[in-house]
């Protein structure tokens, strides 16, 4: 009697589980889910407008082209999705074939000792690659000529400044 004089809801008298039936609880803020369930929800919300924007800003740039310029267009008109069946499905096989499958590059080695460096291989100004211990231009027998360089660096730095001369008295 009391709830209908003041108008007010009691609260339910148990915890609600997530509506996504995940095991965890949810709460009537998240619309009844659990946090992870309502972030990955909105996430897909956002993901969903954003697509549909981009799509949308396509149509519109390819409408607002100069009628002068001459632009190859193609129609995009959305295609309901077909379920693939099984037996559609590219087969895998583990063989050498060339398929056009992209081959792993081979591990990057210095070029003095052909240690294996991965990611911590130094490249040389000669356009070889190095490991720690052969990274310096004394320990591989650098190509590169670093005076040479050094010298151009420097006169490119410091143009000549040439003073007119000056009258005799």
């Amino acid at each position: 009697m009391e709830h209908e004089e003041t108008g007010c809801q009691s609260a339910p008298e148990g915890p609600i589980l997530c509506v996504n039936n995940c095991g965890f609880f949810g709460s009537a803020a998240t619309m009844n889910m659990c946090s992870k369930c309502h972030k990955d929800m909105v996430l897909k919300q956002e993901q969903a407008k954003l697509a549909a924007s981009s799509f949308g800003s396509i149509v519109n740039r390819t409408s607002s082209i100069n009628a002068n310029e001459h632009v190859a267009s193609v129609d995009v008109q959305p295609h309901p999705m077909e379920p693939k069946t099984l037996s559609s499905q590219p087969s895998f096989s583990f063989g050498s074939g060339s398929s056009g499958e992209p081959k792993p590059e081979d591990p990057k080695r210095c070029n003095t000792c052909n240690k294996r460096v991965g990611l911590t291989g130094f490249n040389c100004r000669c356009g070889h690659l190095f490991c720690a211990v052969h990274r310096y231009s004394d320990k591989h027998d650098c190509s590169y000529d670093y005076l040479t360089a050094g010298q151009d660096a420097i006169a490119k730095a410091n143009p000549v400044v040439k003073a007119e001369k000056l009258g005799k008295i």
